[in-house]
């Protein structure tokens, strides 16, 4: 068996406008190469052993189980993250609050960073990586999720990130914070989406909170301002038509400056205040 017939056979398989590009991702994951070596070598021959392997990893994917999870990385701005089912896969649209959590400290300064709920460490690491004279605090309920991420700090060699395993702002004990960040799960519990594509593989507890989807951030808005420091900011990452319900949390608990701000879609994703 080739690399080309083994493509055509992926091809075939797969369904959607993407099958071209999938089927390339998984035989490249299988037999350790890239994607201009797989045009480079389309009439190599393929040992029986790796083409059973990439055979198996499509009819996962025709089961519906991400890409992600099937090859073990994301990409998420510059990084290269290692992803596992214990964690939220990183989307594009979460990009947004890395760029407004780094307009938001100081390049040439020190500064102390939470991220809430870290997952793969996306946020956080992101962050890291750009403003290395900060101290990021990454914080997660999940053990195997902290294990992602700090694996992911190791890869990268990222020295100035702390993992710390607890429950939103219970995670960070005493300590106060120029910046607090967090993609918390914000579907609601009954939303059909969770029973369709990718999401029906990600950790549900990632994914949903509450009958309205703001549990968790009814939680951190709330508990956050004991953990800023005078005129520090609080960020976090919502559904397309939760704004306005944000906007409401953060002026009712006395945060100052409330903002929200839009993806690239044209989505209201991210909302904000300053505790002053």
């Amino acid at each position: 068996m080739t690399v080309r017939r083994l493509l055509d056979h992926g091809l075939h398989d797969l369904p959607g406008p993407e099958a071209r590009r999938e089927a390339a991702l998984l035989l490249a994951h299988v037999l350790g190469v890239s994607d201009a070596w797989l045009v480079a070598h389309a009439g190599d021959a393929v040992d029986d052993a790796r083409a059973a392997d990439y055979r198996a990893l499509v009819a996962r994917r025709v089961r519906g189980e991400p890409i992600a999870y099937l090859v073990g990385v994301r990409g998420f701005r510059r990084l290269d993250l290692a992803v596992t089912p214990d964690v939220l896969i990183p989307r594009p649209e979460t990009e947004l609050l890395v760029d407004l959590a780094l307009q938001r400290i100081p390049v040439d300064g020190q500064s102390e960073v939470a991220d809430l709920g870290t997952g793969s460490g996306a946020v956080a690491l992101a962050i890291a990586l750009v403003r290395p004279l900060a101290r990021v605090v990454a914080t997660d309920a999940s053990i195997t999720a902290l294990g992602v991420a700090r694996d992911n700090a190791g890869r990268l060699g990222l020295r100035n990130v702390e993992f710390v395993r607890g429950d939103w702002c219970a995670a960070l004990g005493d300590a106060r914070f120029d910046l607090i960040v967090s993609n918390p799960p914000y579907v609601a519990e009954g939303d059909a989406h969770l029973r369709e594509g990718d999401l029906r593989f990600e950790p549900r507890n990632a994914l949903a909170s509450g009958a309205d989807g703001l549990d968790a951030i009814r939680v951190i808005v709330r508990d956050a301002r004991a953990h800023l420091r005078e005129g520090g900011w609080l960020m976090f990452e919502h559904g397309f038509d939760q704004g306005a319900a944000a906007r409401e949390l953060l002026a009712s608990h006395g945060y100052a400056e409330v903002f929200t701000e839009r993806d690239l879609g044209g989505h209201e994703r991210a909302s904000g205040g300053r505790r002053l």
